[in-house]
């Protein structure tokens, strides 16, 4: 295994999460062994920046492209590099490396995650891999390293992302309920909502553009359906907005 085109000590991880049947999931990786699995992660470029190395690193091992990678915490725990992790990594792997290697030295890794669109993702596992799927985030199989700590901190780091940033514009088609956008925001959190409260908050940001109602043989029962405001949509990620979930 080559490696001197890369940074020594230094990796990204890529946290992608997905929403599908009302529950949230993330992409994982199996190992050649079938002994573990893995967040698609990689080594960072002599040439290249932070940001790039996670698209590339996450294009090389999945087949994604064009996905909004966010930064969100450097994981640096001495014992994440203990020797007996790596062995067991590389056996997982199926993969030459020589002792000597910096491989086996210390190494930090850069958490990135991102909410992309279930039904549009078409997951491609790399050389290493025998499989890339969708796993339930309540119901993950025994992974390498400290990647469910990594998992763990996306999630919290999310969650807490939704009060000043809006979500939904990738994971609901282009009409959709009140209901439908509630429904994300309470399988992210792990917890129900106020309704009321929550549509409040919801038209209040601006985000929104309220269509006609949604015909269901009763035009009094009829949820309104409604569509994301681009224009807005993009401003208020941009600029952020105050909404304590």
């Amino acid at each position: 295994m080559g490696g001197e085109n890369y940074l020594p000590g230094v990796s990204v991880d890529n946290v992608i999460f997905g929403f599908h049947d009302n529950q949230l999931k993330v992409l994982l990786l199996e190992s050649k062994n079938g002994s573990h699995w893995m967040l698609p992660g990689g080594y960072i470029q002599k040439d290249e920046s932070l940001d790039t190395a996670a698209s590339r690193v996450l294009l090389d091992r999945t087949g994604l492209k064009k996905v909004f990678l966010q930064q969100f915490h450097v994981f640096g725990d001495p014992s994440r590099s203990k020797e007996s992790l790596i062995k067991g990594a590389i056996k997982s792997l199926q993969i030459d490396v020589a002792k000597t290697h910096w491989f086996f030295n210390r190494f930090i890794t850069i958490g990135y995650y991102a909410l992309v669109e279930f039904e549009k993702v078409i997951p491609v596992p790399d050389k290493h891999s025998t499989s890339c799927a969708w796993k339930d985030i309540d119901k993950l199989p025994p992974l390498i390293f400290d990647h469910h700590e990594i998992i763990d901190r996306a999630l919290v780091d999310m969650r807490h992302h939704l009060n000043y940033q809006p979500i939904g514009y990738n994971l609901l088609p282009r009409e959709f309920t009140m209901k439908n956008l509630q429904s994300i925001y309470e399988t992210i959190l792990g917890r129900k909502l106020d309704r009321s409260n929550f549509t409040r908050k919801m038209l209040a940001s601006g985000i929104l553009d309220k269509k006609e109602k949604l015909y269901t043989g009763g035009a009094h029962k009829a949820p309104f359906l409604y569509s994301f405001n681009k224009q807005e949509y993009f401003k208020v990620l941009k600029e952020g907005f105050n909404n304590e979930f």
